[in-house]
């Protein structure tokens, strides 16, 4: 029986075009230190040995893949998930591939070199174009068509797809101080991200509108994970007096403020009111359900998508930076204040 011949690799390319296996890579992902005369001659082996199962090489040849690529640190996290079910959903529209590419590292500040290497080396190379989802990174390479939702900052060519943050703030702390809260800490998230920053500005904008001082002592920074919000609310009830309510800026920080006030025996909202913001479906199902300011995650996920198929046919967006109402969406973890707290 003849044996099956095997696929070529990037290692025969390489020997029959007399280049390293580092030269091919770079041709492949479009990098441009690399001479026209050396790029024709890995292009025509390419050809000849038939080195067509690789995206990045169907690339060089068609100039296209047919594929938008979505570059997230997390696919767990259900911001992200939510997100990425909306792109999903709009792509059915276009004759595009999905291609997911993730870490699978928690947040961090380090995450940055990260984001910027991938988007470099996938855009433009085995996508078309990315959509690229809570980047810590500023100033992402924006060589081929790029999309970012909930960016650190505005910056590069582009697109971006942002909540109204500091508006939904205002809302969820006007719903807050209606109750007769007074005394409201906050939880922010990690301040790389844009929808961070806004988010704490709404709470303090809140506080000046309603002639409340801003105190220092119950404003603590978060990473938007559910662990940080735990020991965040875990540093807000040692205070004396303890806040009467928690605005956590996402609701994964805010089911953190859940675990601290379960494990210190405080009833949400006899004893603390808690608001979130995000409205993710977790959101609705635990007890109490949260109060939220929601932001519509499906609608940025098909918004992107949108944004990013207008700069793939090279047309011009109305608008490069896309803001998503936020509304404020009323459950069981708020209620009036108790006399006496």
């Amino acid at each position: 029986m003849p044996r099956k011949k095997s696929a070529v690799t990037i290692q025969d390319v390489a020997d029959a075009a007399g280049v390293s296996v580092s030269t091919v890579s770079r041709v492949l992902n479009g990098k441009d230190d690399v001479s026209q005369v050396t790029k024709d001659n890995v292009q025509r082996v390419i050809e000849e040995l038939g080195y067509t199962s690789s995206l990045a090489a169907r690339s060089m040849r068609s100039h296209s893949n047919n594929v938008i690529g979505v570059l997230m640190v997390d696919v767990s996290d259900p911001f992200s998930a939510e997100v990425v079910r909306g792109i999903g959903e709009a792509i059915h529209d276009y004759r595009y591939d999905l291609l997911i590419y993730s870490s699978g590292r928690p947040q961090t500040r380090s995450e940055a070199v990260w984001e910027r290497n991938q988007v470099r080396t996938l855009n433009g190379s085995i996508t078309d174009g990315m959509i690229v989802v809570t980047p810590v990174a500023q100033n992402l390479p924006s060589n081929y068509p790029l999309v970012v939702i909930d960016p650190a900052f505005i910056d590069s060519a582009g697109g971006y797809v942002i909540s109204t943050n500091r508006e939904g703030a205002l809302a969820g702390m006007a719903h807050l101080i209606a109750l007769g809260h007074r005394h409201i800490g906050f939880i922010g998230g990690l301040a790389e991200l844009l929808s961070a920053r806004e988010r704490r500005q709404g709470y303090e904008d809140a506080l000046r509108q309603a002639g409340i001082p801003i105190d220092p002592l119950l404003i603590r920074s978060g990473d938007y994970t559910r662990v940080q919000g735990r020991r965040c609310a875990e540093e807000l009830l040692s205070l004396s007096p303890r806040p009467t309510a928690i605005f956590a800026a996402n609701d994964r920080s805010a089911l953190g403020v859940l675990d601290a006030l379960a494990r210190a025996d405080l009833s949400v909202p006899g004893d603390i009111s808690l608001l979130g913001f995000d409205n993710i479906p977790e959101s609705a199902v635990v007890q109490p359900p949260l109060t939220t300011v929601e932001q519509p995650l499906r609608e940025m996920g098909a918004t992107a998508t949108r944004m990013l198929m207008k700069l793939l046919r090279q047309e011009t967006l109305p608008d490069r930076v896309f803001r998503t109402p936020t509304r404020l969406i009323v459950r069981q973890s708020t209620g009036a204040m108790r006399a006496g707290l």
